[in-house]
């Protein structure tokens, strides 16, 4: 058995799943997020603590076993806790604004760099604009907005200059040796 697929959800109160075919609903303090799973797999719900059953030990159906567990896992914790990951911005004249709830990157382009929030999305510029949060109840969501962010001025190995996740190691290289 799958170490992670065979690991029993316990639902927090104010939490409610409804499982309607492959469709699962889970509705919480903080919203509602609904997936598709596989058909194949069975959700189970007993006393508060939700399981997830797969009907053969095939390969396929061993991978979608954990996977439909994790799925669902983040979902509950979606609803309940939330998400969040944080970037740094480092460099000089590097700054993050709010603008409304529009975040606004100004990153050393021409232009300034502007996200717009999706769906229930939040960005939070904290640090007099050093400081970037991006939360919300869908990980994926959250992971790729964040992602997105970094990428449109990484961390350059040189000086560092960069928008990073916090607690990300940036490689340092030397500059150039010089004549001797």
């Amino acid at each position: 058995m799958s170490r992670i697929g065979k690991a029993p959800i316990s639902l927090p109160n104010g939490v409610n799943i409804d499982v309607a075919g492959s469709a699962i609903t889970v509705k919480g303090p903080k919203g509602t997020l609904t997936q598709r799973v596989h058909p194949e797999m069975r959700v189970e719900m007993d006393a508060g603590v939700l399981t997830v059953q797969r009907p053969s030990d095939s390969r396929d159906h061993r991978s979608l076993h954990g996977l439909t567990r994790a799925l669902i896992n983040n979902m509950v914790v979606g609803v309940s806790d939330g998400f969040s990951r944080t970037l740094l911005v480092e460099g000089v004249g590097y700054r993050a604004t709010m603008d409304g709830k529009t975040l606004v990157l100004n990153v050393g382009y021409s232009h300034p760099v502007r996200f717009d929030p999706v769906g229930e999305l939040v960005f939070e510029v904290a640090d007099r604009g050093k400081t970037i949060k991006v939360s919300g109840i869908d990980k994926q969501l959250v992971g790729e907005y964040a992602a997105r962010i970094r990428k449109t001025r990484p961390p350059e190995p040189y000086k560092g200059k960069g928008i990073r996740y916090e607690g990300e190691y940036v490689r340092r290289k030397a500059g150039k040796a010089g004549k001797i």
